[in-house]
């Protein structure tokens, strides 16, 4: 049985990580769950699973959480400092890191200091504090494994293993809502027709963050502390279907992008 702490139960990732463990009941246990300000969520859950410890980032939150909670035997607190405390829960052996910007970095630093492996699913945090981290990650012999699909599908490329074959990383852009735009049309941008994804339906700053690309700025630095990889050996490459998220390309040639725009 894996104990959890998952952080961001509200969002997309959170919500899908608690399905994988109502599949796996007998191998996954929520402990500690942790949520920025959607109470509602994070009561719901606790109902469910009956965790040991629950925190919810924003204290305005906290009255209606403990009301909701009212009958069940388990810890809840509130605050940035309540979430970093979930995330280094000691009963914990693995960290889904689940929450969005730089709220993440606090909480993934606590998981680390107290020896958790982690699952990110947060760009941010590497962005801002690659080098730490993934030094402090090193030095604890500690498991860092990548949730978003990009540098998931990376890792299970490799298959966890060792990146010395590796030539290059490709990563996949859709090209958000103005991908096939002139430049002399992008005086008409607006945040509505920023937020008009043509594949997918996320929330307002990753949708944001796709329609200006500034997202795969992110997903670079992530992989670059994440395996390793020199910036000038990371490319991204337009791919508007997004049926594939990422390339590996190896020293003895294979994964060569011209080849696969051939096919």
């Amino acid at each position: 049985m894996t104990a959890l702490s998952i952080l961001g139960v509200s969002g997309s990732i959170g919500r899908q990580a608690l399905d994988v463990c109502r599949q796996h009941q007998s191998r996954l246990r929520p402990l500690a769950l942790a949520a920025g300000k959607d109470w509602q969520a994070l009561a719901q859950a606790a109902w469910e699973w009956r965790p040991a410890y629950i925190a919810i980032g924003d204290p305005a939150a906290y009255p209606e959480l403990k009301a909701a909670c009212a009958g069940l035997d388990l810890t809840i607190n509130a605050g940035a400092d309540a979430v970093a405390e979930a995330a280094a829960y000691p009963d914990s052996s693995l960290t889904l890191l689940a929450i969005s910007g730089m709220a993440a970095l606090a909480p993934l630093l606590a998981a680390l200091a107290a020896g958790k492996d982690i699952a990110l699913a947060n760009k941010e945090a590497l962005a801002a504090a690659g080098e730490l981290v993934m030094a402090q990650a090193r030095e604890q012999g500690l498991k860092l494994y990548p949730v978003d699909s990009e540098h998931s599908a990376i890792w299970q490329c490799l298959a966890g293993g060792s990146s010395d074959g590796v030539e290059r990383l490709i990563l996949t852009a859709s090209g958000g809502a103005f991908r096939d735009w002139p430049l002399e049309r992008m005086g008409e941008i607006t945040p509505e027709l920023a937020l008009q994804h043509p594949n997918w339906r996320m929330g307002p700053k990753i949708t944001v963050d796709c329609a200006t690309m500034v997202n795969k700025g992110l997903e670079i630095i992530e992989a670059h502390w994440l395996f390793g990889m020199a910036y000038e050996n990371i490319d991204v490459l337009l791919h508007p279907e997004s049926l594939v998220h990422s390339l590996v390309g190896f020293k003895d040639g294979m994964g060569n992008i011209e080849t696969m725009s051939a096919i």
